[in-house]
């Protein structure tokens, strides 16, 4: 009878996450990622709940939180990418079910880090789909992109579909490598998502995945 009910409770909170993903954003608190807003100050940032602070783009740099943003090198927008991780010890739910387990968006493992200007704003938040993932989530990965695009409203999105290169096939007959953006208020949102296999990769091995970047727009 236990594992029944913690059956249901789980499918109920399964459920409840994605309607919460697919509400749009005007039917929300303005954030865009559990705590974290586009346009906040690092200076209000929560002080617990996420570990594992590196800079995402050069992961050798430990931090000790994000104060110390300035540590990371800038990228070709000049933002510094602090890279982070949510905290098992605020998560209960990951103890007694797997699918809660470690750093997840929607059900997806994902690599995140906040964008930070030299002013000391998050001007960006970037989500990836990761790739060391189990088989099983993988396969899902570019999905993720497709809730992101409906939870900021359908409307209004400029996609563009790519063509397989040279070497590239579809998996399952399906081939996606597609590039999508939309301005939606102060944000400026990017999608890109991508399913196909290499004609030299084994059967169980493609590429595949969501990257999301939500940025203040202008």
């Amino acid at each position: 009878m236990r594992g029944r009910r913690a059956d249901v409770l789980h499918r109920l909170l399964l459920g409840l996450a994605g309607i919460i993903l697919a509400l749009p954003v005007a039917a929300q608190e303005q954030t865009d990622l559990r705590d974290f807003r586009v346009g906040e100050p690092v200076r209000s940032l929560p002080s617990s709940g996420y570990i594992g602070f590196a800079c995402a783009d050069a992961p050798g740099e430990k931090l000790s939180g994000w104060a110390e943003y300035a540590k990371c090198p800038r990228d070709a927008t000049g933002l510094h990418a602090v890279g982070f991780r949510y905290d098992p010890v605020a998560n209960p739910m990951g103890r007694i079910n797997d699918s809660y387990e470690g750093t997840r968006v929607a059900g997806q493992p994902v690599l995140l880090a906040l964008l930070i200007s030299d002013n000391g704003v998050v001007d960006g938040i970037r989500i990836a789909t990761d790739p060391q993932a189990r088989l099983y989530l993988r396969k899902k990965a570019f999905l993720f992109g497709l809730q992101v695009r409906a939870r900021y409203g359908e409307d209004g999105w400029h996609c563009r579909q790519d063509p397989p290169a040279a070497g590239e096939e579809p998996v399952g007959g399906v081939f996606i490598k597609e590039h999508c953006d939309k301005v939606a208020g102060t944000r400026h949102l990017v999608v890109d998502r991508e399913l196909y296999r290499r004609t030299d990769q084994k059967l169980k091995d493609f590429v595949g995945g969501s990257q999301v970047l939500i940025l203040l727009a202008g």
